[in-house]
């Protein structure tokens, strides 16, 4: 089939869950040609109706396109979707959420049935697709010259930020990110724990946490740079030695307002541990390779 060309690059989407329905939509709203395909057909029926087009079939949807994007729940039904699907000359979009490990491995499972492969990892929640401003984007990694020859579709839903030619580094960005992410989360839940059965509006104490997260997140900067050059010793504000001295007020506290310290322990464990087999005169910084096995 010939192409207009002044029609937008068609696309193939299997997998219709929150975030694949959210980023077939998008698609449509720009006007790119959409076929769907989604393991529970009732999913499909408000796409269809919408202007998508519905394959029966994961292997008829992989045929309609060279584009295919895939967002499903794990590896293993990525495995399933495409295991009677020809994929001669296609170019697989994996957005499925993996490991790195599992991201290359699907690279080379992709190439060796014919096809191009591109990863990316997600850093958006469905409400963000679609609306530029929430400023959600993906990471993709793979074949450079793939992620050029698509950028421009795959930008329609939300940003792109390119991470490498090894398929893995989407993921292993996706993960990084969202793992100090959820370091935040368990310092706020702790922070929101200490007040809690004090006469602290919940909602007054927020936006000082709010600001003191964003104060200190600059930080990383130093982290990377202290990790880049090798030398934690330097220019040091606050260091180990004087940070784990402060440790027992924190265990204290948390005890006096009865709350389990449960969230905290293993950083101070770390940095205990830190202590014994670094220098403490050293920055925080050096515990990242305390993490390393």
């Amino acid at each position: 089939m010939t192409q207009n060309l002044f029609e937008k690059p068609a696309v193939t989407l299997l997998g219709l869950g929150a975030m694949g329905t959210a980023l077939a939509r998008a698609w449509l709203a720009a006007g790119h040609p959409l076929t769907v395909w989604n393991r529970t057909p009732a999913r499909t029926a408000p796409l269809a109706a919408e202007g998508a087009r519905v394959a029966d079939s994961a292997a008829e949807a992989v045929a309609a396109n060279t584009l295919v994007v895939i967002c499903l729940l794990d590896d293993a039904s990525v495995d399933e979707a495409l295991a009677d699907a020809d994929l001669t000359g296609r170019d697989l979009v994996n957005l499925t959420t993996t490991t790195p490990a599992q991201a290359r491995a699907r690279a080379e499972w992709t190439e060796g049935r014919g096809a191009r492969y591109l990863d990316g990892g997600i850093m958006a929640v469905p409400p963000m697709v679609g609306v530029p401003e929430a400023g959600g984007y993906v990471f993709y990694s793979g074949s450079r010259h793939l992620f050029e020859r698509h950028r421009t579709t795959l930008t329609v839903p939300v940003g792109t930020t390119y991470v490498g030619e090894d398929a893995g580094f989407a993921a292993l960005h996706d993960v990084a990110l969202l793992s100090a992410m959820y370091g935040m989360f368990a310092g706020a839940t702790h922070a929101f724990a200490l007040i809690r059965e004090e006469d602290i509006d919940p909602t007054a104490f927020a936006p000082l946490l709010a600001d003191w997260l964003v104060a200190m997140a600059p930080s990383v900067h130093l982290t990377a740079a202290r990790l880049r050059s090798g030398d934690h010793s330097g220019d040091v504000v606050s260091s180990l030695a004087m940070q784990v001295a402060g440790i027992p007020t924190f265990v204290t506290t948390a005890e006096q307002q009865g709350v389990s310290p449960e969230l905290l322990a293993p950083c101070f464990a770390l940095m205990r541990r830190g202590l014994t087999e670094r220098n403490g005169e050293e920055d925080l910084t050096g515990l990242a390779d305390l993490l390393l096995r």
